[in-house]
């Protein structure tokens, strides 16, 4: 039993990827950079945020952030800060204005543009299946196989 419990604690540690010594001393301040830990991608893993990231880089940008956070500034200038250094690819929920909207958009557009693509095909696959009458010697032949 102890050996499930040491390897679920080994398997989970990259959870805990705030380290101890990143921590801010003051609890409102740690809250407010920990929310934004969350809202950061890490550029090296692409998948997590920096605050479940292990990378260098995110340990980095987590020091960033509570650097940022304990000088005074914004959630919204913290935010701005990442966005003007790496991009739009760096904010775990992008922004739905200007070119992103063609994103957001396509998706759906492309979900209900193949239904009625699809829907149509069917429609006139069935429409022009069309059983021609059989002609009379294709009739004399069922009736022999029929009564064999």
């Amino acid at each position: 039993m102890k050996r499930i419990i040491l390897v679920l604690v080994l398997l989970a540690s990259p959870i805990w990827a705030v380290e101890p010594d990143e921590m801010l001393a003051d609890p409102v301040l740690e809250e407010r950079a920990q929310a934004l830990d969350h809202e950061i991608r890490c550029v090296q893993c692409q998948s997590e945020s920096i605050a479940s990231s292990n990378a260098d880089w995110a340990r980095d940008a987590r020091l960033m952030v509570r650097e940022l956070v304990s000088g005074g500034n914004t959630d919204t200038e913290v935010l701005d800060f990442f966005l003007a250094r790496y991009g739009d690819v760096v904010l775990m929920r992008p922004k739905s204005d200007g070119a992103n909207i063609i994103l957001w958009i396509a998706g759906p557009v492309m979900l209900l543009l193949s239904l009625g693509v699809g829907g149509l095909y069917l429609r006139r696959r069935r429409q022009t299946v069309v059983q021609a009458p059989l002609s009379e010697a294709d009739e004399a032949r069922l009736r022999e196989i029929l009564e064999e």
